[in-house]
């Protein structure tokens, strides 16, 4: 049901009757923190309740039960249905509410002191990570704001340094420069600004999403072609908009810029 995966002893069977009065199944952390090298058979039991014991039957290789906020922790599966009140169902997405129907019918049948309760698998994971989905959409916008404002003010700044090195323009023209070296003398400035972002930006990009990473047991580790990767965005998010105005400029008749001076 779950794809866990054996790294010694068995599972649960039915071709072993005993299992269905106290069998166990321990994680790899479990075994570790036991100190046992081959824990199968072994008498193993719940602390306190005399109807949870038995003997090992297998050991699982560890996986996540929790979210990834939480380390793998020492875990014990135990099988006895005088104990157990929960199942865990596998079933197929064709027709959700008659299947339910059918499972409450065979839960009122068999264990009618005790009210149906269910959920999904994919909520329970939808609430495990439901902060980290909510700050990623809000970081999202934000930024995505952010960018359009940027690219707003480059625009404007474009435009009006264009418009200030119209006579500058003119001369360089005229004296055989083409309209590629007239967009790279003008772009060289803003670039010099982008340059600068970056690395203001570096530092505190950094150091608060290794903050953030803290949250987790499990995390990836911030390398260097992550922000190589950003600041490239950067410089083409920028190029394209600069090139906009500067384009403009460099392609304008040379004689009008001279008259208009």
């Amino acid at each position: 049901l779950y794809g866990l995966k054996l790294a010694r002893g068995r599972d649960f069977s039915r071709d072993f009757p005993s299992d269905a009065g106290g069998a166990f199944l321990i994680n790899e952390s479990a075994r570790k923190a036991l100190g046992w090298d081959d824990p199968v058979g072994r008498d193993f039991g719940h602390w306190g309740n005399k109807e949870a014991s038995g003997k090992i039957v297998g050991v699982i290789e560890d996986f996540h039960m929790h979210s990834l906020h939480l380390p793998i922790m020492p875990l014990y599966i135990f099988l006895n249905p005088k104990v157990g009140r929960n199942i865990s169902v596998k079933i197929r997405g064709e027709n959700i509410p008659a299947t339910l129907a059918f499972i409450e019918q065979t839960w009122q049948r068999f264990s009618p002191e005790y009210p149906f309760e269910f959920t999904f698998f994919d909520e329970i994971f939808d609430r495990a990570y439901r902060v980290e989905q909510r700050l990623g959409t809000v970081f999202s916008a934000f930024a995505g704001l952010a960018v359009l404002i940027a690219c707003l003010g480059l625009l404007g700044l474009a435009s009006f340094t264009a418009e200030q090195k119209t006579k500058e323009i003119g001369i360089r023209k005229v004296l055989g420069a083409s309209a590629p070296g007239v967009v790279v003398m003008l772009s060289r400035e803003f670039m010099k600004g982008v340059v600068v972002a970056n690395i203001v930006a570096w530092p505190v990009g950094y150091f608060a999403m290794r903050a953030w990473l803290r949250n987790f047991a499990y995390r990836t580790s911030l390398t260097i072609p992550m922000f190589l990767g950003a600041a490239l965005a950067a410089f083409l998010i920028a190029a394209a908009v600069i090139s906009v105005q500067t384009y403009r400029a460099a392609t304008a008749d040379p004689a009008r810029s001279m008259r208009y001076e």
